[in-house]
């Protein structure tokens, strides 16, 4: 099986092989319901995925906009914390040792089961990274190297106010891949502007080496389209999430999770197919770096 930084460095290889950018979704683990969460997982890896962010619930999530709130809140509710997303990722790896699974949250439920006792557990359960919010890269280097040494990716978000001398903090210590939010504000709001977006890129690709993916604002094919021309990653999860929700309305709890896999594979399909038109109709097939890196 491969290592965890081995595969979000065969997985954004693979898209760049293939001249196109990576599709990553975000989904909140527990969310419509706990026996959802695997195979949704792994729904979306046959519709498209490329890496899957795994969402850990928190009742506090300061950056996430209405849509993924409720569904933390509803996860939280039917008692999901961070050991059960860790148990849920060690399940999904007994069938796929390739994707990689990144999770996204909040410092506070790592900090209650201790940072050396998560990344012990993250690396045994087969976690590839971690994206809090709320660590600040000036001053987590302890918990960035206690990372590594578990192979586990530290993946730091950038927004349109980062100063140089962040996006130069987040460049040394970053690996895996870098998250731009497009958007200042939550998750899921705002129009995205695509120029800005790809001027954006150019600036932090002069202190960061990684892949860098952009998300908030991206929901629908026109605009993952327009981002997959610009960025190495095209990340989405408020629509995925809430095309997910309208499925699973006044249904019996019953059907409610096949109901929810079944939508949110067939939205996410639909979008990494539009990404492919993206790719196949650009100027000569250029891949997303190459074409973001010429503007």
């Amino acid at each position: 099986m491969a290592t965890p930084t081995d595969r979000i460095a065969a997985a954004f290889a693979r898209a760049a092989q293939e001249k196109r950018a990576a599709l990553i979704p975000y989904i909140a683990a527990g969310n419509p319901l706990p026996a959802t969460t695997v195979p949704l997982m792994h729904a979306l890896v046959k519709a498209g995925a490329d890496v899957i962010e795994l969402g850990i619930p928190f009742s506090d999530p300061m950056a996430d906009g209405p849509v993924i709130q409720r569904a933390a809140e509803h996860a939280i509710a039917q008692g999901i914390g961070l050991k059960h997303v860790l148990a849920m990722v060690a399940e999904f790896r007994k069938q796929d040792g390739v994707t990689p699974i990144v999770l996204m949250g909040y410092a506070n439920p790592i900090e209650n089961i201790g940072q050396q006792a998560f990344a012990e557990q993250a690396e045994l359960a087969g976690v590839d990274g971690l994206l809090t919010v709320d660590y600040p890269p000036e001053e987590i280097d302890d918990f960035v190297n206690l990372l590594g040494k578990h192979h586990i990716a530290p993946i730091f978000l950038l927004a349109p106010t980062s100063t140089d001398a962040r996006i130069q903090a987040v460049g040394k210590i970053a690996r895996g891949y870098v998250y731009y939010v497009s958007l200042n504000g939550v998750t899921g709001a705002g129009n995205l502007d695509t120029t800005d977006v790809a001027s954006r890129l150019k600036g932090i690709r002069k202190h960061v080496s990684l892949p860098v993916g952009v998300g908030f604002g991206i929901s629908d094919a026109q605009s993952a389209q327009r981002i997959s021309l610009v960025a190495d990653a095209v990340v989405i999860g408020s629509k995925l999430i809430d095309t997910m929700t309208k499925a699973c309305a006044g249904l019996p709890v019953a059907e409610q999770s096949q109901a929810a896999i079944t939508a949110g594979a067939q939205w996410l399909g639909h979008i990494r197919q539009a990404m492919n038109v993206a790719r196949t109709t650009s100027p000569a097939g250029a891949s997303a770096a190459s074409i973001g890196a010429k503007q």
